[in-house]
Order: C-alpha cells, then structure tokens, then sequence
C-alpha cells in the first residue's frame, strides 16, 4: 500500500496531462474519434455495399482461346515512334478486344486460332492483351542469321 502513496505524484500528473491534450483536441475531435452511427443514419444510408470485384483482361483466367478478326499496326503515345503489331480478336467468351503480338515479325492472319493472356502494353492505350507465341496458329518468333 506505501508504494502507491509514493506514486501519487507521478499518477496525478499524468492525468492531468491526459485531460489538458482532451482540451486540446476538443475543436477537432471528429477528426480522432468518431461515433457510431444512429439507427436511423444506418436505416437511411442502408447496408454498406462492398465494392465490385475487377477482373482483368481475361475475365479471371490466366489465358484465352481467341479467333483474329483484323490484324492491325498501332502507333504509340508520345514520347514513343513505332509501328506496334497488334490484332482485334474475339475471345473464346464472345467478347472483343485488341491483344498485342509480341517479338519482330509475325504470320498471323483473319480466322487464325490464337491463345491470349493478361498484360498492358504499357504505350498503347486500351491494349490490355499479349498474344502467346508458340501456341495454336501463332508461330515462335525466328531467330536472325547473323
């Protein structure tokens, strides 16, 4: 019991540093505490809704069946000059998109069987797809004689 008479002291004073920072933040305390909401602020605003799940390019899959419709030459955005290979296909789930066709040259045409999978092409916009080489009727990509 002595002991806490010997800490009298120091136990007042930091209460009463407590109740002085309470003064201190009483002008902005909806910043440090909130309060709940009332019944009725959560019967006007309704159940909190969660947001929407994104899917990516493929819809959730690593990759796609794709048929090509057009093959296409791209320019990219400013500071970058090219000529990017890209094709318009329609994925195995009806939709469209534009898929990029990476490596130097290609032997894609209209009605080739592609396989597609997630990746932006970082200078062109709205391309979210890179054509798989290698697989189906896209060939590797050949390698130069030096």
């Amino acid at each position: 019991m002595m002991s806490l008479w010997r800490l009298k002291p120091a136990l007042t004073s930091l209460l009463q540093a407590s109740a002085a920072s309470q003064h201190a933040f009483a002008g902005i305390s909806p910043l440090f505490s909130r309060t709940m909401a009332t019944l009725n602020q959560m019967h006007r605003q309704g159940k909190p809704k969660l947001p929407p799940n994104s899917v990516g390019a493929t819809f959730g899959k690593p990759q796609m069946k794709a048929v090509i419709l057009k093959t296409l030459i791209r320019k990219p955005k400013k500071p970058n000059s090219a000529n990017r290979k890209c094709a318009r296909v329609r994925l195995s789930n009806g939709k469209e998109a534009v898929a990029f066709i990476p490596g130097e040259g290609h032997n894609l045409q209209e009605h080739n069987v592609v396989l597609v999978q997630g990746g932006r092409t970082q200078d062109l916009p709205g391309v979210k797809l890179v054509v798989v080489r290698g697989k189906y009727d896209c060939a590797h990509v050949v390698m130069k004689k030096q």
